[in-house]
């Protein structure tokens, strides 16, 4: 292959923002509307699905284990499909991972044996997973870097939209008087399919990664989508003069970069990186999951919630998730990534240990631990957001998409797998003190991991992709 000098980078960061840019966050960032569609469905569903009427009758470990189950295919289909996004580019991978979502989702519905539900939900997950690797990669090669903390967050954030729709949905849908006890859950599985069909059309005019293409010897190709970019953004803003683009760099182009360098470029030349992405993904994935997929199973064992009630107490909950990214989200440009990731991290944390203190002491309602949720996940969202950001900024770019993969699957393995499972026994026991020893472990995570980004995180804020971490085929900067 050849050595080549680009100033492709520098060209994509000057840009001013334009509609085009909105383009790439509606196609590629509305994953995270999905997944949190998916997240919220499985969680509302709960109760319904342990009915003896509903066509499923699992028990709650059972609703349990099947989140547990999503969340293992989502981090081997992260791993499998993020290198392949690697290896064959973004969008051939954000476009079929898309797909293998669509296919399982809608096969869901249909499910009327454990076994089958538990494979529907791995393939969903596996899905969803491999999106994440392709879509994050994506967003932050196409994206200016003086905003791209601010996207970044917004972005992942719009998970919440998702479980806020999906929580709207289910109340009607879950109305035993609106829709049979073995329907309405099956139709919610439909909806995700609806939307997911949407993203798609949108998603096929989002361009291949310039920055992937010259690595990978294909430098016209991406020179021509640059300058398609350039004229249209120029078109959309007014014709203004765009500034003069910052240094080129010089590379060595490749067809693939083996899976022993992104090994030795996680574990030697990054080691502390590679900690504080850890310990991140850990963190989030433990508090999110165990939360989220049980909090229904919770409004109805402790609080006698009705089943077709909690959707309303999701609503707000998803909402606060969604405030915090949305309004902290530029601080992570202006203030920088260090303080904001590791305060929000560790402040989520405590209030998570103030929570667990007042359900304990059976002082709260179900409308008064919904608001204490509010509270936490405001602060523990922008901090999970950010967990994205950090791993797809800081590792280079032969590597991002695998990277992001590695951490998530990692991540979420403890975190996620562990989380649920262990959540929806120690639900099961009726035990309060049981549940608040789960809460602790989530504060205790999120703690530790706020502590690790302040005294080894990487400061990123507004500064190229190319600067934080050299590209492994990098010649001379």
């Amino acid at each position: 292959m050849a050595q080549i000098s680009t100033d492709i980078p520098a060209r994509l960061d000057r840009l001013p923002w334009a509609r085009w840019h909105w383009l790439v966050l509606i196609g590629l960032g509305a994953v995270w509307i999905l997944d949190g569609l998916e997240v919220t469905i499985v969680g509302v569903i709960g109760p319904r699905v342990t009915d003896p009427l509903s066509g499923l009758g699992l028990t709650d470990s059972q609703v349990g284990v099947a989140a547990g189950v999503y969340v293992a295919g989502a981090c081997l289909g992260a791993l499998y499909f993020g290198h392949l996004t690697d290896r064959f580019g973004r969008k051939k991978l954000f476009l079929a991972t898309l797909v293998v979502y669509l296919v399982a989702t809608v096969a869901t519905a249909f499910s009327t044996e454990v076994w089958y539900f538990y494979l529907c939900r791995f393939f969903t997950g596996a899905g969803i997973g491999g999106e994440y690797a392709a879509i994050n990669s994506a967003i932050d090669e196409l994206i200016p870097a003086r905003v791209r903390g601010t996207v970044d967050l917004v972005v992942n954030g719009s998970f919440w939209l998702g479980t806020a729709i999906g929580a709207a949905i289910a109340i009607p849908l879950l109305d035993p008087d609106v829709l049979a006890v073995d329907v309405g859950w099956r139709v919610l599985f439909g909806m995700g399919a609806v939307l997911g069909i949407g993203i798609l059309l949108v998603r096929r005019l989002v361009p291949e990664s310039p920055r992937w293409l010259f690595i990978h010897g294909r430098e016209r190709e991406a020179e021509e989508i640059v300058r398609d970019i350039e004229t249209r953004v120029l078109e959309e803003t007014g014709g203004r003069a765009l500034d003069p683009p910052g240094r080129e760099i010089r590379i060595n182009q490749r067809r693939h970069t083996p899976l022993t360098e992104v090994a030795a470029a996680l574990l030697r030349r990054y080691p502390k990186r590679t900690l504080v992405g850890l310990a991140l993904f850990v963190g989030q994935a433990f508090l999110y999951n165990s939360i989220y997929f049980t909090y229904a199973l919770v409004l109805s064992t402790f609080f006698g919630v009705p089943d077709g009630s909690t959707p309303w107490y999701l609503v707000p909950i998803a909402i606060g998730n969604f405030c915090g990214p949305v309004l902290l989200g530029r601080f992570f440009d202006s203030i920088g990534r260090r303080a904001m990731i590791s305060g929000c991290y560790i402040l989520s944390g405590l209030l998570l240990l103030g929570t667990a203190a007042l359900f304990n002491n059976g002082v709260l309602s179900a409308g008064t631990l919904t608001v204490c949720w509010m509270v936490v996940f405001f602060f523990a969202s922008a901090g999970a957001s950010s967990a994205y950001l950090t791993v797809s900024e800081i590792f280079p770019m032969e590597t991002r998409a695998l990277a992001i993969a590695l951490f998530y699957a990692v991540g979420t393995g403890l975190g996620g797998i562990v989380g649920p499972v262990l959540f929806g026994r120690l639900v099961e026991s009726q035990v309060v003190g049981n549940v608040v020893f789960g809460y602790a472990i989530g504060a205790t995570l999120m703690i530790i991991a706020g502590l690790v980004e302040w005294f080894m995180g990487v400061e990123a804020a507004r500064r190229s992709l190319e600067d934080i971490a050299a590209p492994l085929s990098v010649h001379e900067v």
